[in-house]
């Protein structure tokens, strides 16, 4: 009989009755609970593909920064801004890291020859085999991190955050 995970309890839940003592509100107790599992599961999985991407001789940010090149399909080419904005890194961020995978030569600048005032940033060939070698890792790593999660869990747990950042994701924190 497979463990569905109704009646497990985590390293959250321990955090529980000291939010009670402290007389919060069972809403303000869910979103606690729910911003602190968000945040371990995120750690979770990017311990598991940090790992994989060192083997690689790749750093998590590099990684995000092929894989997005990727993401677009040929000619695997963004703008910096285009980057900086699927990342949501700072633009100085991206640049530092852009100059480390230029350097690596997995990635090449090339003049934007519609607006001569920005450049066009692309994968090199070695930069595409590279991300799917990457890619296979993280796809290891994620379902190595999530083995014995029900599919169905992932998918209600996927849904149920997709309605929560489509409400709060465009909000500036003050």
């Amino acid at each position: 009989m497979q463990d569905d995970g109704q009646d497990a309890r985590d390293e959250v839940d321990a955090l529980v009755p000291g939010w009670e003592r402290s007389e919060l509100s069972p809403s303000l107790i869910a979103t606690l609970e729910l911003s602190k599992r968000v945040s371990r599961i995120d750690g979770l999985l990017q311990q598991a593909t940090r790992a994989e991407l060192a083997e690689l001789g790749l750093t998590y940010a590099e990684f995000d920064v092929l894989a997005a090149l990727n993401r677009v399909g040929e000619p695997y080419r963004l703008r910096p801004s285009e980057l900086t904005r699927s990342l949501l890194l700072t633009s100085g961020g991206t640049s530092n890291v852009l100059q480390r995978l230029v350097r690596a030569g997995y990635v090449e600048r090339e003049a934007n020859t519609g607006d001569g005032r920005s450049h066009w940033v692309r994968l090199t060939p070695e930069g595409l085999a590279l991300t799917a070698k990457a890619l296979v890792g993280s796809g290891r790593a994620h379902t190595r991190t999530m083995a014995g999660v029900p599919d169905e869990a992932v998918r209600e747990a996927a849904d149920a955050l997709r309605k929560i950042l489509a409400i709060i994701g465009g909000r500036r924190a003050r």
